[in-house]
């Protein structure tokens, strides 16, 4: 086979010869290597020695020593705990010391508000076709972040890297072409380097996120992917060649048809036969059974099963029967179609004596709930069983050709799903894998691997960029970033599992087979009921890794959070979990996928979008200012004044200023006892106080509270918008009830004037939580006058009111426990969710912490796991039952 005949960019093997190629000298971690072959060799002998500490490490993933070593290229990937981190770490603070000499950083950097700009996706760049993977944040987006809340030299982390966009947009951010392109008008940003740290639990994500992140070769990586192709060629590409007309013809994709039993006479029928009509094209969802005339359907219909020995297992199985019905190939350049023939059949028959002679890879799947359900369906236990045994064999012969080059392996298995069985054929001919399952469709295609593979050496020659390597690569469970030092990056980005939403560690076993290195799922944040994880499980996890991102975050450092949120258990799972371990929440966003664009989310409830958390950890003033005093509540403020220093001043809609929910009373007190909660501190002062104090510190602007400078800014910026959006306020629990008739009794009204638009604001509450009547609520917490108006009540007698209502609401929470407690007490359906709010906080400040988890173990366990404030309390009581 000629070079023509794989590419029109083929180096030459003699061509190549004749150029004598003398490697720079490269340093690395300050270390002189006479190559980059030198400086890998060194670094995996001394990996292997370190092999032996690292295993304890958790989420070391299971392999041999040898295969691990031959997947990692240290010290900058490492498919383990990478031990060199912390190295990385020094050389990159002591280069921060030259950045600022020559004047490219600032000595007392700060951002005191988060990113707030609309943000375009870029979905289309050329980086996301090299590689498929579950989940992936455009880089673009992240670039946006970084170049707020950071400056050239800054240390960037993600913990959840999956294929290491959070690396690629920071390395980018040195890029004048690529930060021009996003930078909006008037908008500026400080171009330059940031260097990254990105770890995931996946050995895949991790390989995939080195292919992104380390310097490449395009060219090298061109010679030798071409040079596997061309071997291949001659071994086995007469695996892939069918005849036409007397003329051999190059095979692009077979056509395997599942065959079925029919329901009545009990013989055979092969699907496609029956069910496609190519003239019309169109699939028919029944058809009469070719040998007894009934009408079948697929759904209808048993699959056939076959037995056969199988050699790589050494023992028998039973798999569902596929035939082979069609062939597309190419021939004299041109494409074309015909019906599986004798000679394509032998042609797979002597694939199947073939392999009789090769010594093939193949693993058993992991125990999971998708890998549960492709044996239920097709009894697939091990890897080779998702291929057609051409492709399986071919695999394996590039897996071996690739040796020990990581972007070899990851060339590969870029093509592992499109040349799986998983790959549907639709009409149209645009096929392709169902994500987030392992399904076989009925009528699937077999690709040929040598075309994919081919085509997948200018997706990653594409994915080249300059400021490649400046990023270290880890195989680490986030809950255990031991080689990370406290307090040691400057930002993090990342994008979390969502709960029952993806089995990562399941769904990579097909890529990570091929590898031999395969993820230890103990650690997995996920909600499985196969592993025996629950939301709670998954929350201890999430709670485990976001203290130690708290640990490694500098003061008064940022952490933004993306979340593709589907149930607000999960939701306030995540949100619980962040405010635990010591971070204030100070922004939700919405992303709008369609638009590109971040909307302010209005309420703390669960929305059913993506969203975007931005978080900050406390300076390390106000940090030591908690610790020293002995009065805690007079700290409470100078907290607040932290907090709305990081809040934005303005926001707008359109043309409109709209409000910013997080800077409303409400709000800041709900982060004030999150903190105080989280930190064992004494609640300071209720509600009522904590608005007076409020009142008398900062200034008030629709509904907000500012700063003295902030109040001149959004002044300034409110005057050029046109009009003002308020928080928008509906009726689904107790205390946006309260909050909503605050509002609307700015001035006073009648009963008969209120109830009419209270109903119109009304939405269904959380299941288990009980509204009470408009009258109940007024006469709890407003002001009657003597023409029947209702109105807001004074400061003075809001203090006694507080009161009142709140006997009330203990005297209630009292008869909940006292129904708790009863023998075989059964969870309460109706209860009120303030109410099962302020007797928690009241039984926390009494150290009753039995009264908290008995009346939680007894509501229904959607409320308490979906409000934030509930479960809040509950885990902290639970831990000190």
């Amino acid at each position: 086979m000629s070079s023509k005949d794989i590419s029109p960019r083929l180096f030459l093997d003699d061509e190549f010869e004749e150029t004598k190629i003398v490697p720079d000298k490269v340093v690395c971690l300050g270390m002189e290597f006479p190559s980059e072959d030198a400086r890998r060799e060194y670094f995996r002998a001394e990996l292997r020695k370190k092999l032996p500490e690292l295993k304890q490490i958790e989420g070391f993933p299971i392999g041999e020593d040898d295969d691990i070593i031959n997947l990692s290229d240290p010290p900058y990937y490492t498919a383990c705990p990478n031990p060199w981190l912390n190295d990385f770490i020094e050389e990159w603070e002591k280069e921060k010391v030259e950045l600022e000499k020559e004047g490219k950083r600032k000595a007392n950097f700060e951002v005191k508000t988060p990113y707030a700009a609309d943000v375009s996706e870029g979905k289309n760049n050329p980086i996301y076709m090299a590689h498929a993977y579950h989940t992936k944040v455009p880089h673009p987006a992240i670039m946006r972040y970084i170049l707020h809340y950071t400056q050239p030299g800054d240390i960037v982390f993600d913990g959840f890297c999956g294929t290491g966009m959070t690396g690629v947009a920071a390395q980018l951010c040195g890029s004048e072409n690529d930060v021009k392109a996003l930078l909006k008008k008037g908008e500026k940003a400080e171009i330059g380097v940031r260097h990254s740290i990105c770890s995931d639990l996946s050995p895949i994500a991790s390989l995939i996120a080195a292919t992104y992140n380390l310097k490449f070769d395009p060219k090298a990586f061109e010679r030798k992917a071409l040079r596997i192709l061309e071997q291949v060629e001659k071994e086995l590409g007469w695996m892939y060649e069918t005849e036409v007309d007397g003329k051999k013809a190059k095979i692009n994709y077979t056509i395997w048809s599942d065959v079925f039993v029919c329901p009545s006479c009990g013989n055979e029928i092969v699907l496609w036969d029956e069910a496609v009509d190519l003239d019309k094209e169109i699939m028919k969802d029944s058809f009469p059974c070719p040998h007894c005339g009934n009408t079948c359907s697929k759904k209808n219909m048993e699959k056939a099963w076959e037995t056969s020995f199988d050699s790589l297992l050494n023992k028998t199985v039973t798999l569902n029967k596929k035939v082979p019905v069609r062939v597309n190939y190419t021939l004299s350049g041109k494409r074309g179609e015909k019906n599986i023939d004798a000679k394509d059949k032998n042609l797979i028959e002597n694939t199947n004596l073939y392999k009789l002679n090769l010594n093939l890879y193949t693993n058993k799947l992991p125990f999971g709930e998708k890998t549960k359900a492709i044996k239920s369906s097709n009894h697939i236990e091990y890897l080779h069983h998702f291929f057609h045994l051409r492709n399986f064999i071919l695999n394996n012969r590039v897996s071996d050709l690739s040796g020990k080059d990581i972007y070899l392996q990851s060339w590969l298995t870029s093509i592992i799903q499109n040349s799986s069985s998983m790959y549907k054929f639709r009409l149209d001919r645009k096929g392709g894998i169902l994500n987030g399952t392992f399904f076989i469709p009925s009528l699937n295609i077999e690709q040929n691997p040598i075309k994919l593979l081919k085509s997948k050496i200018t997706d990653f020659n594409r994915c080249f960029y300059e400021t490649r390597g400046n990023s270290a690569i880890s195989v680490n469970s986030a809950t255990s970033l031991y080689n990370l030092p406290n307090s040691s990056v400057d930002y993090i980005f990342i994008d979390p599992p969502f709960g029952a939403n993806i089995m990562y560690s399941e769904l990579n076993s097909i890529w990570e087979g091929w590898l031999k290195v395969t993820t230890n799922n103990k650690e997995e944040a996920i909600i499985n009921k196969e592993q025996k994880k629950s939301l709670f499980d998954y929350q201890s996890l999430m709670y485990k890794s976001f203290k130690e991102f708290y640990r490694v975050l500098k003061p008064g450092k940022w952490i933004t959070i993306e979340f593709s949120n589907t149930s607000a258990s999960v939701w306030n799972s995540i949100q619980n979990a962040l405010q635990s371990v010591g971070f204030v929440v100070v922004n939700v966003a919405a992303i709008d996928k369609k638009q590109g664009s971040f909307n302010a989310v209005t309420t703390t409830t669960a929305v059913k979008q993506d969203l975007v958390i931005t978080c900050y950890k406390p300076s390390d003033a106000i940090i030591e200012k908690f610790e020293k005093s002995e009065d805690k509540a007079k700290t409470a403020m100078d907290f607040i004044e932290e907090l709305l220093v990081h809040l934005p001043v303005h926001l707008s809609k359109g043309e409109s200023t709209t409000a910013v929910i997080e800077r409303s009373p409400k709000i800041l007190f709900d982060r004030l006892i999150s903190y105080y909660v989280q930190k064992g501190y004494a609640i300071p002062m209720d509600a009522q106080e904590f608005q007076k104090q409020l009142k008398e510190r900062f200034i008030e602007r629709d509904g907000m509270f500012f700063t003295a400078s902030q109040a001149i800014e959004y002044e300034q910026k409110k005057e050029k918008c046109s009009g003002f959006v308020p928080m928008a306020l509906f009726i689904s629990s107790e205390a946006e009830g309260i909050e909503w008739l605050k509002r609307e009794l700015q001035n006073s009204q009648t009963y008969s004037d209120l109830q009419p638009e209270w109903m119109k604001n009304m939405l269904p509450p959380k299941k288990g939580d009980v509204l009470p009547e408009l009258m109940s609520i007024l006469e709890e917490n407003f002001i009657k006058d003597e023409e029947g108006n209702w109105r807001n009540p004074d400061p003075e007698k809001a203090a006694d009111l507080e009161i009142i209502r709140n006997r009330r609401m203990m005297k209630e929470f009292n008869m909940y426990l006292e129904q708790a407690q009863k023998p075989k007490a059964k969870r309460m359906k109706d209860t009120r969710l303030e109410v099962l709010r302020y007797g928690f906080k009241e039984c926390y400040k009494q150290k009753n912490y039995q009264a908290i988890v008995t009346v939680g173990d007894h509501i229904l366990e959607s409320l308490l796991q979906e409000d934030e404030v509930l479960l809040q309390y509950y885990d902290i009581a639970s831990s000190r039952v």
